[in-house]
């Protein structure tokens, strides 16, 4: 199997999920480790409050992003996967066809964990240069004593072999089922699922029913769209409320890291859902349909989703923040309290929709370039 450079250039996304998850657990995993080397310098119990509260802060910080991403980059690896197959059945078919068994193709499919050793390995990096600072504010009160960065062996091991090692072993696991399908159905370029013939409502409109039928069909770009605004609502919301209850690098860190997985799953889900179906754009435009109602047809169906994921990413960052004022620093002195903060969540809802349907409308306006002749030589 060859795999191009404009095959590797689509798996981008995973290099990005990968890059934020491991920046952010190096930084916190390698200050819990170094911490927890300098206990024995605590003598105070104020000192020993801001410690426990710190430790705690360094293993759900790690935890929840690092769980979060992963999930999300197992999620990317399968649609890549997919959509690599479904783009080339005629080659692998023929493959087959050829005496290849189904491990020996699937074993050429460990590529695919090539971007995740490059998103980490760069992370881990990113993290290191970031440390120094990091340190200087989680002590910035004082009550700790300084804690020299030190670098940590199997931290390195955890967070960049490990993860690749599993990824090229899932890609091939995951691979080696995806291509049970027969030789000459994928030469045919067939499927091999099952149709599920269900009653229709007779009254529903050919664009409806084809809005429909894109979510049913496409449950992975669902999980995708829904992924970015969550991560967009939560982390622009959650970034608003840390120079009070963190710091202002902290904000930072967080407003970018949800900005960049918005961005980057939304365009990987949009961008799907256009290239696979270019051909019935086409056709409806050349029976008439209108780019908006193609966009209508084809995108309105998630819109739903995305607000959901709106939702389900204000409570999340609300839920998370309140455990860790109330549960993880509440011995700690001045910390102040936290409440919902509406006009913030409001604001963020304004700048969601404005971005959100921006984005739709470029894709309505590309809709309209796409030609008969194009789709036709593709």
């Amino acid at each position: 199997m060859i795999v191009s450079i404009k095959d590797i250039y689509k798996m981008i996304g995973m290099l990005i999920v990968s890059f934020c998850a491991v920046i952010v657990c190096a930084m916190f995993i390698n200050y819990y480790l170094d911490l927890i080397s300098v206990e024995d310098l605590i003598t105070t119990n104020i000192s020993k409050v801001f410690y426990d509260a710190q430790c705690s802060t360094s293993k759900v910080v790690s935890g929840l992003s690092g769980g979060c991403l992963l999930l999300t980059t197992v999620v990317l690896l399968c649609f890549y996967i997919g959509h690599y197959i479904d783009t080339h059945q005629k080659q692998l078919g023929i493959m087959k066809a050829l005496g290849y068994t189904r491990f020996s193709i699937a074993k050429d499919f460990w590529v695919f964990g090539l971007p995740i050793f490059t998103g980490t390995a760069f992370g881990y990096l990113g993290a290191h240069l970031l440390m120094p600072k990091l340190y200087e504010i989680q002590n910035k009160d004082g009550y700790l004593p300084d804690v020299p960065i030190s670098f940590h062996p199997g931290l390195c091991i955890s967070l960049i072999f490990i993860p690749t090692a599993f990824f090229s072993l899932l890609a091939i696991v995951y691979s080696f089922f995806k291509l049970k399908t027969p030789a000459l159905w994928l030469i045919r370029e067939q499927s091999m699922r099952k149709v599920v013939t269900a009653k229709r409502d007779t009254d529903m409109s050919f664009l409806r029913e084809l809005e429909k039928s894109n979510v049913r069909q496409k449950k992975s770009l669902v999980f995708f769209i829904t992924f970015a605004v969550f991560c967009f609502a939560a982390m622009t919301q959650m970034s608003c409320s840390m120079d009070e209850l963190a710091s202002r690098m902290m904000g930072i860190m967080i407003m970018t890291i949800g900005i960049v997985l918005a961005i980057v799953t939304l365009f990987i889900a949009t961008t799907s859902v256009i290239k696979a179906n270019r051909k019935t754009i086409t056709m409806m435009k050349v029976f008439g349909y209108s780019a908006k109602e193609c966009s209508k047809a084809v995108l309105s169906g998630y819109r739903p989703w995305a607000y959901l994921g709106f939702v389900l990413g204000t409570i999340y960052q609300y839920v998370l923040l309140k455990i860790m004022v109330t549960i993880v620093f509440k011995d700690v002195a001045g910390m102040p309290e936290y409440e919902f903060d509406i006009p913030v969540m409001l604001i963020t809802l304004v700048v969601f929709f404005i971005l959100y349907e921006t984005i739709m409308f470029s894709y309505t306006k590309k809709m309209e370039k796409l030609s008969v002749k194009e789709i036709m030589l593709d």
